[in-house]
């Protein structure tokens, strides 16, 4: 099917030039904010998060009275990103040079690592680098204040919760209480947590955060043109898929799907057995990196393929030795993984993520992505592609299998999101003069042409209003994608204005108790108008801008916050999705999505009734609860709660 996100970007190199200290764009603004006991970095994979942690820990320890620096890994595999790095030769004051000793993220058991944790904070070493089990171990066996005067940097902080439950959370929260400790907390991620939040509101507020957008890395890079997400749906096992989606021209990392996952065959071994079969006939494996040698029966050609499922430890080390010394696009085509592979991992050769199943997590998904969004000259196209079973009506499961595919669809509509610019939205005041670009005359004209006026739009009153559009609108989009009465209104069986005045005004309302009524409205607004403007196009004929929105073009200076209105934002990925399946697929997603509708409100019913007058002033009927017309019927849904509703309201009288 064709890719439901399609995001082209400009080239500009602007995200990989350096500064006279050598640091790219990303590094330079974390490196601003470096004499913040807290900070928090959240920028995209490949963006130079370790390095960038590199310049300010060396600052810390030179320059701010820190003794010591403690990073932090998720894996061990991770922690050769913080190795011996040459920072001098670019214009930085000093190099990166740990102690090979205290590079704890090596073979052996957590006892000796906890000593030489211990060994560490009573040496005059400075810089020691572990995985976060390591930290939580060594926190048990030290007091709070042996970290004082310490900086303590967690890579991939989006493994923290402010769940009760999550230990590495528990350690950050303690050691913020009772010591003096810097903490720098770094992540690829755009959302603070999936289900439970990355820190509890009072911890966050004590964060400087340094914010680099995905479009502002992409668009910065040289190489790199454009980015597809697309799916494929499959049917029986997907190990039978594989070779239909699979391009051997492409450079690929194959996620398999999670062994309790409905997708997964239960034999992961066996998986990529049928995997490398499908592709071709195993040749050799080089005993010295592991790699598998397979001859395509398509091409002929031989492919170097990594096993990254195999869980004998000198196997997979042998490969990870080979992966990391790489240096040519031709030195690997395909990595086959599982829970590898998805966070600080550094192919830049990669142009297809093929991911099996769904993925629950949008952190991880923006993860996976990130694996094929590296700047390389081997590529101008990445392209993210999740295979996913197909619903059969016929099946037990269909519920679901459509539940998966909705939620699949809704994940894409976020990273459309997340990976499409970004606009600033001002209201249009018909009192001032404008120009024919749309901006206002004597105003100081902002980079990019990327705001927008609009009448009607409210912009913020408050600062929490304002503090929530600068830094939780991707995570409250991904609240408002995730809502279960959303997912089943999004396919077009609501009136748009439904989802926008009734749906996304109760998830804020739930989000954020605190706010008034009035902004409420104003964080409705914005989440509404930057949805519909980044799925639209906005194209330039002559000495006008217009944006596609529905299907019809606007010029920029006529949008109206009603017109807005009126649009349902998500739909069109859903359009998408009934021109890429059967029909009969298509009817058990709209049956599955009937069976469990969403509740009729009164403020919803009280939006529909005009539409119900209009439809019975142009037809001359009720609107007919048998229709099957989705919205003709819920207007009949409504007629009758309305019915009901002044029955109730005649009998308390």
């Amino acid at each position: 099917m064709p890719d439901l996100v399609h995001v082209t970007y400009k080239q500009t190199g602007k995200s990989k030039k350096t500064n006279e200290y050598g640091m790219r764009e990303m590094q330079a603004r974390a490196y601003d904010a470096r004499t913040a006991q807290y900070l928090l970095i959240k920028a995209p994979p490949a963006s130079g998060k370790s390095r960038a942690l590199m310049f300010i820990g060396l600052d810390k320890l030179r320059n701010q009275d820190i003794k010591k620096v403690i990073v932090a890994v998720p894996e061990r595999s991770i922690g050769n990103s913080f190795s011996t790095t040459d920072l001098k030769t670019y214009g930085f004051f000093e190099n990166w040079k740990p102690n090979p000793i205290y590079n704890l993220c090596t073979p052996g058991g957590e006892k000796s690592k906890v000593n030489a944790f211990i060994n560490f904070l009573k040496s005059d070493e400075e810089i020691l680098i572990c995985t976060h089990a390591t930290l939580r171990f060594a926190f048990d066996a030290i007091e709070e204040k042996d970290l004082n005067d310490t900086l303590l940097a967690i890579d991939e902080f989006h493994h923290v919760s402010a769940d009760a439950t999550n230990r590495l959370g528990e350690v950050l929260r303690t050691i913020m209480v009772k010591s003096n400790a810097h903490i720098v907390a770094m992540t690829g991620s755009y959302f603070r947590g999936d289900s439970v939040p990355v820190l509890l509101p009072e911890d966050e507020t004590k964060f400087i955060k340094v914010k680099y957008d995905y479009y502002e890395q992409l668009n910065g890079y040289e190489y790199l043109k454009s980015l597809g997400i697309g799916y494929h749906f499959y049917r029986g096992k997907y190990t039978g898929a594989i070779h239909e989606i699979l391009d051997e021209d492409k450079k690929t990392i194959i996620h398999i799907p999670s062994v309790n996952s409905g997708e997964s065959e239960k034999e992961k071994y066996e998986e990529v057995n049928r995997i490398i079969d499908s592709l071709g006939e195993l040749d050799y494996q080089d005993p010295t990196t592991g790699i598998l040698y397979v001859k395509s029966k398509d091409t002929g050609r031989t492919l170097k393929i990594a096993d990254l499922v195999n869980d004998n430890q000198k196997d997979r080390d042998k490969i990870q030795n080979y992966l990391r010394g790489i240096s040519d696009a031709d030195d690997i085509d395909i990595i086959i993984a599982l829970g590898m592979a998805k966070e600080g991992f550094d192919w830049p050769y990669c142009e297809h993520a093929l991911t099996v199943g769904y993925r629950g997590s949008l952190t991880e998904i923006i993860q996976i992505i990130g694996r094929a969004t590296r700047d390389s000259k081997n590529k101008n196209h990445a392209q993210f592609t999740n295979l996913i079973a197909q619903p059969d009506a016929a099946d037990d499961e269909v519920k679901l299998s459509v539940n998966n595919m909705l939620k699949a669809i809704t994940a894409s509509l976020l990273m459309e999101q997340v990976l499409a610019p970004n606009f600033k939205f001002k209201t249009k005041d018909d009192t001032k003069d404008y120009d024919s670009d749309g901006d206002e005359i004597n105003e100081a004209k902002e980079d990019d042409d990327n705001h927008i006026y609009i009448r009607g739009f409210k912009e913020p009153s408050t600062q929490k209003v304002s503090n929530i559009i600068e830094s939780d609108l991707n995570d409250l989009k991904a609240k408002v994608l995730q809502d279960d009465d959303m997912i089943k209104a999004m396919p077009g069986n609501v009136e748009p204005e439904i989802i926008n005045q009734v749906l996304i005004p109760k998830i804020i309302r739930e989000t954020y108790p605190d706010l008034t009524e009035e902004e409420v409205e104003e964080v409705r607004q914005h989440i509404v108008v930057d949805s519909v403007v980044k799925n639209g196009t906005i194209e330039e004929q002559g000495d006008k801008r217009f944006i596609k929105m529905a299907d019809s073009f606007v010029n920029i200076e006529d949008i109206h916050i009603d017109l807005i209105d009126s649009i349902n934002p998500f739909q069109k990925a859903f359009e998408i999705l009934s021109k890429s399946v059967t029909a009969s697929v298509f009817r058990a997603i709209q049956e599955t999505i009937d069976a469990s509708r969403i509740t009729m409100t009164e403020e919803e019913a009280i939006i529909l009734w005009p539409k119900i007058k209009d439809w019975v002033q142009k037809t001359g009927n009720q609107p007919d609860i048998k229709s099957l017309d989705p919205k003709e019927k819920r207007m009949a849904e409504a007629v009758i709660f309305l019915k009901e509703l002044k029955r109730k309201q005649k009998q308390n009288v």
